[in-house]
């Protein structure tokens, strides 16, 4: 299992407003090998937030294949196309991949 986390630096006071958009049912959930995603908000920080959008495949491929999909194209668009906007609350962003080396469950 692998785990993709979009660390996304928002303006203060952004990242608990935002984090529903990430979780709304659609398409990402009839992706084969697709478990789940996590939306977590860090508000420590004087300046931004940091939300880490986390999703949780089975392998990379299957991460590929939805990155891939038109329907993953259609869920990141621009409204106002490829021009950055200047009224985005969104400040910056980082994609880390890693391998689920181990875990423990309730």
């Amino acid at each position: 299992m692998i785990t993709v986390t979009n660390r996304i630096k928002v303006k203060k006071g952004m990242g608990e407003k935002m984090a529903p958009m990430f979780t709304k049912p659609g398409p990402l959930q009839e992706f084969e090998g697709f478990h789940k995603v996590e939306v977590l908000v860090s508000t420590q920080f004087e300046d931004h937030d940091e939300m880490q959008v986390v999703m949780y495949w089975d392998t990379m491929e299957q991460f590929e294949v939805w990155r891939a999909s038109d329907a993953f194209k259609e869920s990141h668009k621009r409204p106002s196309g490829d021009a950055p906007d200047p009224d985005s609350p969104v400040i910056g962003s980082q994609i880390v991949i890693a391998k689920v080396a181990s875990s423990i469950s309730k």
